[in-house]
């Protein structure tokens, strides 16, 4: 999701993709997103604790989101060279890492 999400923002800088209006860059970002969707969604129903899976959905959710932040932060930080990694961007993530932790904890 991250690349349908912000990777259009880079298409300025790519030729052939730079002069794309509105709609195609929504159709470009939504083909990407249905594809990490094919997988997403079996993945939640097959991990699913009603479903016969280890994980509740609060876990689910849970790790979905830090798995997010933790693709959306090396994205940003190799596609987007002006972005920096700081201090307060670290700690969050320890926080996540905590609330991960306290999540599963039973």
């Amino acid at each position: 999701m991250t690349f349908a999400w912000y990777g259009h923002l880079k298409f300025k800088d790519l030729k052939g993709f730079d002069q794309l209006g509105i709609m195609w860059i929504v159709l470009i970002s939504w083909s990407i997103a249905l594809f990490e969707y094919m997988f997403q969604v079996p993945a939640n129903r097959i991990g699913y604790q009603g479903n016969g899976g280890p994980f509740s959905l609060m876990e689910l959710k849970v790790m979905q989101e830090v798995i997010t932040l933790s693709v959306f932060m090396v994205f940003s930080l190799l596609v987007f060279k002006n972005e920096t990694f700081r201090l307060n961007h670290l700690i969050g993530f320890v926080f996540l890492v905590l609330a991960v932790y306290f999540i599963f904890k039973k």
